[in-house]
């Protein structure tokens, strides 16, 4: 594996996400995923249903680089309601290790007053690096 996860001395273990990531490789970014499916249509306003179906976006785009959720290295979520993500943070935390696993890159989370789609509750930018 070509990433290493940073943990100064001393400091506790994060939950759900890393301090810091060294990585080498190639790297592919991932524009910001919405919970909308193919069609274009978000199939549910739960933030957790949304963030599902954003993390398998997420997936599908970096499958298309022959890359998979164990090289992602970094993500920033946007949400538009910090209470929201809070109150849903468990079924959230299922809905990830579903699709990405154990694995926990570099996050920073952000609420916003609004997205560009108007029904979109989250949205996650992602940088993955695949080994060389």
């Amino acid at each position: 594996m070509s990433h290493r996860v940073l943990l100064p001395p001393g400091w506790p273990r994060p939950s759900g996400y890393s301090n810091g990531i060294t990585a080498q490789g190639r790297m592919v970014f991932v524009a910001g995923q919405i919970g909308w499916g193919p069609d274009h249509v978000i199939g549910t306003q739960s933030m957790a249903g949304q963030v599902q179906q954003v993390l398998q976006n997420t997936i599908a785009v970096l499958a298309e680089a022959d890359a998979g959720p164990e090289h992602i290295v970094r993500m920033t979520w946007y949400v538009t309601s910090r209470d929201e993500y809070h109150a849903e943070i468990k079924e959230i935390g299922r809905v990830w290790r579903e699709n990405i696993g154990r694995h926990y890159p570099v996050m920073a989370v952000v609420e916003v007053s609004a997205l560009m789609e108007s029904s979109a509750k989250v949205e996650i930018e992602t940088t993955a690096v695949v080994p060389d």
